[in-house]
């Protein structure tokens, strides 16, 4: 497992605390560390599960994705509860429950009809290398991904959530989103970036891959 690389419990639950005492919304974590910032977001929605009871979402770009989030996110639990929920895609958890789909709309089968009233939050999370994952070979997915965006707009994976979500996070690198608030820890490194070959080059250009 991650024990030596995992964060630091008191370090956990400041990021935590931090959200919880944001009044935002709807906020944004754009900083590199990919893995960390999913652990505390996981953590803040799993207490506020605990506070307001109701259906929550879990928004992953891809399935390779989540795949990588349940193997690498910076804590046991966020690591043990995703690696649960990737199978079934609906998991309870107290009085709420968890529920997974990704950015293509064909995924959507069962929060599409969540009743909306009950719905108490949503975690949404970008890769930072290639567009949201449409496979142009089939055409049902080309076709309900179109509708998406004219329905939504290009950022339909977050856009459809806003309105119904009385909180979401939105974790997705170097973006910017209309009516989402960026926070960023002080404990998290900024990197700069550097030329390689003319190409722009962040030095963390992995997305915290370790």
């Amino acid at each position: 497992m991650n024990v030596k690389k995992d964060l630091d419990k008191s370090t956990l639950y400041e990021a935590v605390k931090t959200l919880v005492e944001n009044p935002a919304k709807h906020i944004l974590l754009d900083q590199q560390k990919l893995f960390t910032l999913f652990s505390i977001a996981f953590q803040y929605i799993l207490f506020r599960s605990t506070k307001n009871p109701g259906h929550y979402i879990i928004r992953i770009e891809d399935t390779l994705l989540a795949e990588k989030l349940a193997r690498k996110a910076k804590d046991e639990t966020t690591r043990k509860f995703l690696g649960r929920l990737i199978i079934p895609r609906r998991l309870a958890y107290g009085n709420s429950t968890f529920h997974l789909d990704y950015f293509p709309l064909v995924t959507w089968g069962i929060t599409k009809d969540l009743p909306k009233q009950k719905i108490q939050g949503a975690i949404i999370v970008k890769n930072t290398s290639h567009n949201p994952l449409i496979d142009e070979t089939d055409f049902r997915h080309v076709t309900q991904d179109e509708q998406a965006i004219e329905l939504f707009g290009k950022d339909y994976y977050l856009s459809s959530l806003m309105d119904i979500a009385p909180k979401t996070i939105t974790i997705a690198f170097d973006e910017k989103y209309e009516g989402v608030e960026p926070i960023r820890f002080p404990f998290i490194e900024e990197h700069s970036e550097r030329i390689v070959d003319g190409v722009k080059i962040s030095d963390d250009v992995q997305f915290e891959d370790d």
